[in-house]
Formats: structure tokens, sequence, C-alpha cells
């Protein structure tokens, strides 16, 4: 299947490895508005640079779009006018209002759209997503060194997306309310934010992101009747601990805890599922093939981008409402 990539950043030349490596995937070219980029790009992989975009689109199956978040939304439109199939970074668009008029175009062409959420590819959580059933509390923390690279828009949007697209996927409720504030310390917008997100099921989320952090860090700690599960996305480590009612299959040996009162004596099991080291970039673009060749929703959907962006500006309004109530009591 033919395939070209719009936007050759730090990301968008990732992306071209990954797809030379993907047998399924036959690299058309890319494009790219600065030449000197473009030029770097083509002589280093050896593919060919297209002069425009709508040249690139019309040679191609697929696009996948890795350009500044500013640009998804008329780069998406573009190709899916063309009933071209698309692969798009996270997050999806830069307002709502323009990720749904996707979802209708897409609907109206017929093709499919995957939104770039890398960490539902990330090894650790794919070893253990399917013991997270009934989450009743989660906290994320994602924090990062700064990097000028990505503060065109908030950390809200820039990294917290992940997780909030995360707890989306686990958490099978409507959010009820959502609190949120944020500080901008080196950018024009937020660098440092934190949200409390709670479900109409009574699960709650709370939510970290920092891009001014001394060290990285990107963990996630989901707790559940007689279960907790840990997910390291950065060190690409998981384990999880739960409960079970003692029988009489019980070892001696075993980890036990006696809750007191009528409840019943546990046993404590420890597991650290072994972690396949995988690409999950290259695994997310297999994936995109997989969805369009088997005419199957894809991992993280279109919808799945627009519900991860609808909570992020959610987020971000209730931080605007926080500052403006600070400000006025100063």
């Amino acid at each position: 299947m033919r395939i070209g990539v719009l936007g050759c950043g730090h990301l968008g030349k990732i992306h071209i490895q990954q797809i030379l490596e993907l047998k399924q995937w036959e690299l058309v070219g890319f494009y790219d508005p600065n030449p000197e980029v473009a030029k770097i790009v083509s002589d280093k992989f050896g593919v060919k640079n297209f002069s425009n975009i709508d040249e690139l689109v019309d040679a191609c199956d697929a696009i996948d779009i890795v350009t500044p978040t500013l640009s998804h939304y008329d780069c998406a439109k573009k190709a899916i006018r063309k009933s071209k199939h698309v692969f798009i970074e996270k997050p999806i668009t830069n307002t709502v209002s323009e990720a749904k008029e996707l979802i209708e175009l897409a609907k109206e062409a017929g093709v499919k759209v995957q939104v770039g959420h890398v960490e539902r590819f990330n090894p650790a959580f794919r070893a253990v997503v399917d013991k997270i059933t009934a989450p009743k509390f989660i906290e994320t923390h994602r924090l990062a060194e700064f990097n000028p690279r990505g503060t065109d828009v908030s950390v809200v949007l820039d990294l917290m997306i992940h997780d909030l697209d995360i707890i989306l996927s686990v958490v099978k409720s409507t959010v009820r309310r959502v609190s949120a504030s944020g500080v901008a310390v080196l950018s024009d917008s937020p660098d440092i934010a934190n949200a409390r997100i709670e479900f109409n099921n009574g699960c709650v989320a709370n939510v970290t992101a920092s891009r001014i952090s001394l060290k990285n860090m990107r963990k996630s700690r989901f707790f559940q009747q007689d279960a907790y599960i840990s997910v390291d996305f950065l060190e690409k480590k998981a384990e999880s601990v739960s409960m079970k009612d003692i029988d009489e299959n019980t070892s001696e040996f075993s980890i036990t805890l006696d809750p007191g009162g009528n409840k019943k004596p546990k046993e404590i099991l420890f597991d650290q599922p072994d972690v396949e080291p995988r690409n999950a970039i290259r695994d997310e673009l297999d994936s995109f093939f997989e969805a369009i060749a088997s005419n199957k929703r894809p991992v993280v959907s279109i919808e799945d981008g627009t519900n991860a962006l609808e909570l992020a500006h959610t987020i971000l309004e209730k931080m605007d409402a926080n500052a403006k109530i600070i400000a006025n009591q100063e």
C-alpha cells in the first residue's frame, strides 16, 4: 500500500525510517516546506521529495501527517477529501470543532483515520492492559526536561494528552467533572499542569504533566478492587499486585493479608510480566495498515483522538478559569 509522509521534523524522520522497514508499506515520498530539511531527508533516506502536498496526496493510498499541530486539520482535510486513509499525529487537531468536522468527512469518504497516541502501543502498557478492568483511582505523572520543541501548544496538548487517551481507553464511563490548574514558567502557555477528572462510574483520575522538570518520568498507577497495576512508560516496565481469597490451593509460603473484621483473609499475588522490547511507532504504523487492509476500526480511532482532545480542552478551560480567580484575588 502506497503511503506518503507530510512533515520531516524530528518525529517525521522517525516515521520515514520505520515505514521503510515495514514491508507492507511502499513509501512513495514526502513533502516538507523547508527545502533545506527536505534535501537532507531525501539524501539520507533515498526517498522522493515532492514539490507540494497535492502531488504527494494524489500519488498515495494513505497519508501520514507528522506536521505541527496547527496544520493537522488542513492537511487531513485535503487528504480525506481525496479519499485517502490518514494517520495523524496527536493531538488530532488544534480545536475540537476541527476534529469533529474530520469525523464527518472521514465517514463521507469511507476512509480510515488513526491518531498517533503512541502510548497505546507501549509494550509495558500492552503487557498489563488486560488486567485493568474496572479502575477506581488512577494517578499519572508525565514529567519532561524542557525542550523548545512542542512549546507551540500547552503542556496539556503536548504531554498530558497521552495520559488522557490512556485513561479514556480503560475507564468505560463518561466524564462528570473536571478541575485543573496550570502555570506558564518558561513559555507563553502552561508548562506544568494538574487535573482531577471524575467519572460518572465513580472513578477518579489525578493527572500531572510538566515540561520543566529536572528528570523525565512517565508513570501511571491504576487502582481497582483487589488489584493495583503500575506502568512505567519510559522504562518499559509493568507490575501488578492482586489479592484473592485463600483456598485449599494456597501455599503455606504464600504472602497473605488478614483485613480483619468479617472479611476473609487474602492471598497477595505479585506479577512482573516480561515486556517484549518493541518499537511503538512501528507497531502503530503496522496497525494502521491492518485497519485499512482488514476494514476494521483503528486501535486509536478518530473518535478516540477527538475525545482526548475534547477532555484536554476542558482541562485548559478549567485552568484558565482558575487562573482568573487567582488573579482577581491578588
